[in-house]
């Protein structure tokens, strides 16, 4: 078990590296996270929601990502409420301060079905698992579903990641061994330094005394690598930004306030020509080659937003000027001219009536409570030259019509998106990981910069990740003694 000193310490990707080396090795590791609050969801074959970490950790293990590896999965939707995935389904809304007395008892009938789940598909791979925040919240530690009551369960052998990027590396790892109960301390089997800049040998003091004040050896100093991978929450977007000077063509994002499923747009962040430039509401539009509107969990009340303060209006000007809009999912209905929630699933206000789109594709959406969860393949109609088929998931609320029949489709496939001149958009989730596809959208872009086109024959996202991936495990096998983790180890089921 892969166990962290505090959110964003780099467990999710630790356990990665460990599913791809546990590969490597002929093993056939299983990742598994009892509870994750994420907006960036992954649908698998069967429908199921599950958290894209989770799905990126099966890529890793040279799995197909099946929501068993996430049985329970909060997804949250302001006021502090978060809907709650068990075993790939919705099964209600919960809120912050009651959701322990609750969601606890179902919470842990997911897990045992999500863990009986991969031991009866895979009876010989061995579990890896992954923890969640810290595992010392003292005012959680009762009713904690996915740390230590998980690795007590499954007699797991865990190792503590800590972030010295941050800084306080030595107080985050004392402190959390320090608040352990007696009876968790021996599950702690080695601590791992992640995100090291610089000579590791300069850390050797460091080591020896962190050795010697806990007793736990320091299984490893992973430095800090450079392979830009999937934030866990949209916060950890303010540390994307890199600097690009071969960059030719700015996209402008809108950093929505709901914004979800991000991950979409990781093929164009690794594009050495494309500059994704955020936009948090509120900032000016500027003149970027494409205005792209991502997903979100509450489309109305980002739409809302955007209107609060005058986005709306910059948005159609731009339009009107020849700029390029691509929307997709929540992104999409927003781009329609009619989004009605009678029932209030989507917005703030139940039956408010229908509410103004920006009014830039004739579609009109209406949201019902039923939750479209499919994986798509369709070809591709738009643009001209795109070729091969496209590949991703639908995952959203709400039905679109289309007002106006002389608008084009962007696919063969019905309902999945559709076009009018520069403003386009799709329910597809994964759109931009076809290399072709991704690279025809911005050679429009370049075209109209005057800018020599982009060979269309860019490999898809899901080769780079597994590049980045083999890097990554190339990167922990060179400095984690990671066997350490394996010795005395019982069952290949039981962790």
């Amino acid at each position: 078990m892969v166990l962290g000193t505090s959110s964003g310490a780099g467990k999710s990707l630790m356990t990665a590296a460990l599913c791809r080396v546990l590969r490597r090795r002929g093993d056939t590791p299983l990742p598994f996270k009892g509870q994750n609050m994420s907006l960036n969801a992954w649908v698998d074959g069967d429908g199921g929601e599950m958290a894209y970490s989770q799905a990126m950790q099966a890529w890793a293990a040279g799995l197909e990502p099946c929501c068993a590896m996430n049985p329970v999965l909060l997804k949250p939707q302001g006021d502090s409420t978060s809907e709650v995935i068990h075993n790939g389904r919705p099964v209600g809304i919960a809120r912050a301060e009651t959701y322990y007395q609750d969601w606890f008892r179902s919470g842990w009938r997911a897990i045992r079905r999500g863990l009986e789940q991969l031991r009866a598909d895979h009876p010989a791979g061995r579990l890896v698992l992954e923890g969640a925040g810290s595992p010392v919240e003292m005012n959680l530690q009762p009713r904690d579903l996915t740390n230590l009551r998980l690795a007590q369960f499954l007699r797991a052998r865990c190792l503590l990641v800590a972030d010295i990027e941050r800084g306080g590396v030595f107080a985050q790892l004392v402190g959390t061994l320090e608040l352990l109960r007696p009876v968790e301390r021996p599950l702690i089997r080695g601590i791992l330094i992640n995100r090291f800049r610089g000579r590791r040998e300069l850390f050797d003091s460091g080591r020896r005394w962190l050795e010697e004040r806990t007793g736990v050896p320091v299984l490893g100093v992973m430095p800090w690598l450079n392979d830009l991978f999937p934030p866990e929450d949209s916060l950890d977007l303010l540390e994307r930004r890199r600097h690009k000077p071969s960059a030719e063509i700015e996209i402008a994002v809108l950093r929505l306030p709901s914004l979800s499923n991000f991950s979409d747009l990781d093929p164009l962040e690794a594009e050495p020509g494309v500059r994704l430039r955020w936009l948090q509401p509120g900032e000016p539009l500027g003149q970027p080659d494409a205005v792209l509107l991502p997903g979100s969990k509450r489309t109305l009340t980002d739409l809302a937003q955007l209107r609060q303060v005058g986005l709306d209006h910059d948005l159609r000007r731009y339009v009107a000027a020849g700029g390029a809009v691509f929307g997709v999912c929540g992104g999409l209905q927003m781009l329609g001219a009619e989004l009605d929630d009678p029932c209030g699933f989507d917005g703030p206000a139940a039956g408010a009536g229908p509410q103004p789109g920006l009014g830039l594709l004739p579609l009109r959406t209406r949201f019902t409570n039923d939750k479209l969860c499919r994986q798509r393949r369709a070809r591709p109609l738009w643009p001209p030259g795109a070729a091969g088929d496209l590949v991703g998931f639908e995952l959203h609320r709400g039905r679109t019509e289309v007002l106006d029949d002389r608008l084009e489709p962007l696919a063969d496939a019905a309902g999945l998106g559709w076009v009018r001149g520069e403003v386009a958009g799709t329910y597809l989730h994964g759109v931009f990981d076809d290399g072709p596809w991704r690279r025809s959208w911005l050679n429009r872009l370049r075209q109209r910069r005057g800018l020599p086109p982009l060979p269309l024959t860019a490999v898809g996202h899901s080769a780079q990740r597994e590049g980045v991936l083999d890097r990554l495990a190339d990167a922990f096998e060179t400095h984690v003694r990671w066997q350490d983790l394996l010795a005395d180890a019982g069952s290949q089921g039981r962790g």
